[in-house]
């Protein structure tokens, strides 16, 4: 089984794809921890990394290519990025997209980084926009086009239990034999 969960910055998808993983015995493959990674690597933030991005687009299409390996390779793994549904598409058994609201965004973000919420409200901000135009002008996806997915969760109205316990409850009623079919994904353009 291949299962994707996307999301913005502190709409819980690490939480939630960490512990959905676990209760199905799923490899967990992170987007954003290869490019935290990458960004720790080359001795800047994750916001600096993404505008570096925006000069460097080598940066983007590689990891953009390395986790379509992943869905097209690899079963048994729950691949998790904000591109995750889009670069998985067809090959994929459930897409989950996760949000919540900027301000519950950015509460998250401040207390899991120790920065204060201006602070982490203007550079979330800043790596939206800059992610968002290069998603777009890279692969002709519009990351604001939720339409792929399967499921979609505002995780700012239950738990991380509540919304865990709704998808491990979608996930174990998931029946590949009398799913209508995966469906595919049309207008990317995986330019790699």
């Amino acid at each position: 089984m291949l299962i994707t969960v996307s999301g913005p910055p502190g709409s819980g998808k690490s939480t939630t794809a960490a512990s959905l993983a676990e209760a199905f015995g799923l490899d967990h493959v992170s987007g954003g921890d290869i490019f935290r990674e990458l960004a720790a690597e080359n001795g800047m933030t994750p916001v600096e990394f993404n505008e570096l991005a925006e000069e460097d687009e080598a940066i983007d299409r590689d990891l953009d290519r390395r986790l379509r390996e992943v869905a097209l390779e690899r079963d048994d793994v729950l691949l998790e990025s904000r591109l995750a549904g889009w670069l998985a598409a067809e090959h994929a058994d459930l897409r989950i997209w996760l949000d919540a609201p900027l301000s519950v965004r950015c509460e998250r973000i401040a207390d899991r980084e120790g920065k204060p919420l201006d602070q982490v409200r203007e550079e979330t901000e800043r790596r939206e926009r800059s992610e968002a135009k290069r998603y777009e002008e890279y692969y002709n996806v519009r990351i604001d086009d939720l339409t792929i997915y399967d499921i979609s969760y505002n995780t700012a109205r239950w738990s991380a239990e509540g919304v865990l316990g709704m998808l491990t409850t979608a996930v174990d009623s998931y029946d590949p034999n009398t799913d209508e079919g995966k469906t595919p994904v049309v207008g990317v353009e995986y330019d790699f």
